[in-house]
């Protein structure tokens, strides 16, 4: 048994000796390279308990390496047939950082506002925090300060529950709060919104997802008091459909 385990060590005495010489102008073993990808997590329609349509997206595209990329995110919706436009909650071109294996840091520049020739955007400056949490909760966590100084705070939290290898459960929670008043924007301080939504998805390729489900939205705080003062509703409810696509 001594012998075999010294013909063993002697074997690889050689590969040791050499690993210990590797010349400091040698070639990485993996070469850094730059790729990107274009993803709509959310391409829908949906409809409220009032009987009301609306076509919704919330995407995400990045270029880049391993630690540096250039990301842009957007979302919005367009209501059906209520003589308004296309509402844009997001359009944002920021750098992103990756600062530790599961998180990035993204900073960058936004706009949003109503996609109308007479509508004055809000821009805005964005610091985001995106990653993975522990047991597997993906997060988006942005603060926003708009050229006024007014400073909103969104976290967006996913879960993909994998019922089977083609299929998952994902809810998701959304919520706003803002850190100040603004009275040009129409926003309340404090806690504003929140919305809760449970997916079912199913996979016919891993860059195509069509997907069913339910959504409850209820404005929060301050903001629900200015609703229900303007006798308009605090709550809704709905139904979506849509897919995940990637490419």
């Amino acid at each position: 048994m001594f012998a075999k385990l010294l013909l063993v060590g002697a074997a690889l005495l050689p590969g040791v000796a050499l690993a210990g010489h590797a010349e400091e102008d040698w070639p990485e073993p993996i070469k850094e390279y730059y790729t990107g990808q274009v993803l709509f997590d959310r391409l829908e329609i949906s409809r409220t308990d009032e009987e009301k349509n609306a076509a919704v997206w919330d995407m995400m595209a990045w270029y880049g390496g391993d630690y540096h990329r250039v990301v842009f995110k957007s979302e919005g919706e367009n209501i059906q047939d209520d003589g308004k436009p296309t509402h844009l909650e997001s359009a944002e071109l920021m750098y992103g950082y990756l600062v530790s294996a599961f998180w990035s840091l993204q900073v960058g520049i936004g706009t949003r506002g109503e996609l109308s020739s007479d509508s004055s955007m809000e821009n805005y400056a964005v610091v985001s925090f995106m990653g993975l949490a522990p047991y597997w909760f993906e997060m988006d966590n942005s603060l926003m300060l708009n050229e006024e100084g007014d400073v909103q705070f969104v976290s967006e939290t996913e879960y993909e529950w994998q019922l089977t290898q083609t299929s998952y459960l994902q809810p998701r929670v959304e919520l706003t709060a803002n850190l100040t008043e603004s009275e040009e924007y129409q926003r309340q301080s404090g806690f504003s919104n929140l919305r809760v939504g449970l997916r079912y998805r199913h996979e016919f390729s891993r860059e195509f997802a069509p997907y069913i489900g339910v959504y409850w939205n209820s404005a929060l705080g301050n903001t629900a008091d200015r609703l229900e003062h303007m006798d308009q509703d605090t709550t809704e409810t709905g139904w979506v459909i849509g897919a995940r696509v990637w490419f």
